[in-house]
């Protein structure tokens, strides 16, 4: 019962900064589940099963607290999709770890810019989306191939961008929904899920988390989101780095 308490953590804990971010849900239990022994694509396969549910949970959470861009949510659905499922297929047929190195080289320096955009003025500007066919296929195929990746791919490139914070999370987050059943989709046809009692419990815990993230997003200043954005993409890669180079 204890370690299935702590797979309830690990849920909640992800689904907070993932509601309240827009990334890291898978990012975050990707590293905690291989560090345990889990095989990557299990972990993988499991992480985007639970996302089914919890995408759901805070997609409608930030529905509800208008947290919501429709014409950006309209962009990205296709091209996310498509993207998920090239991934999970690739995945399920290669080694994907190749490519991490050059997606966290990516997202660190990403970080890097979100972090000095925060405090380069005093008014974030709007912007129309633009080219975000290609960022939604990317973010798909990259978040399947790495058990994460959809949220800093696509969230931090949106605001970037000069989005809105709050709605480039919460518009990734409902987006994210529809882009996770593809993937589990195709999961599914390829390969069969094991590790149950892991999957029950972050998927508890991220059921929890869901609404109460979506609504620190509401509540946090604009600045203070980008701030936090970016230190969660700049410490995670960091990290991520350090390891793959010690490796």
């Amino acid at each position: 019962m204890e370690g299935f308490l702590i797979f309830v953590a690990f849920g909640f804990m992800a689904q907070i900064i993932d509601g309240a971010l827009g990334m890291a849900f898978g990012v975050f239990l990707t590293t905690a589940l291989t560090f345990i022994g889990v095989p990557v694509l299990q972990a993988s396969a499991g992480i985007h099963f639970v996302e089914i549910f919890t995408t759901l949970a805070s997609g409608l959470s930030h529905f509800k607290f208008k947290n919501i861009d429709a014409p950006l949510l309209k962009k990205l659905l296709l091209p996310g999709i498509l993207g998920g499922v090239l991934g999970a297929y690739v995945l399920s047929s290669l080694d994907g770890s190749s490519i991490r190195l050059f997606v966290s080289i990516y997202l660190l320096i990403l970080g890097i810019r979100i972090f000095i955009k925060a405090f380069s003025s005093n008014r974030l500007a709007k912007r129309s989306p633009k080219n975000i066919a290609p960022l939604g296929l990317i973010g798909g195929f990259l978040d399947a191939i790495g058990g994460g990746g959809w949220g800093p791919i696509v969230t931090s490139s949106l605001i970037i961008k000069g989005n809105c914070p709050r709605k480039a999370i919460g518009t990734v987050n409902l987006a994210e929904f529809f882009v996770t059943i593809a993937q589990s989709a195709t999961f599914f046809i390829f390969i069969q899920l094991s590790h149950w009692n892991i999957i029950l419990g972050l998927l508890i815990g991220g059921l929890i988390a869901a609404p109460i993230a979506a609504l620190l997003c509401k509540k946090i200043h604009k600045k203070i989101l980008m701030i936090l954005v970016a230190s969660v993409i700049i410490i995670t890669n960091i990290a991520t780095l350090i390891k793959y180079f010690l490796s």
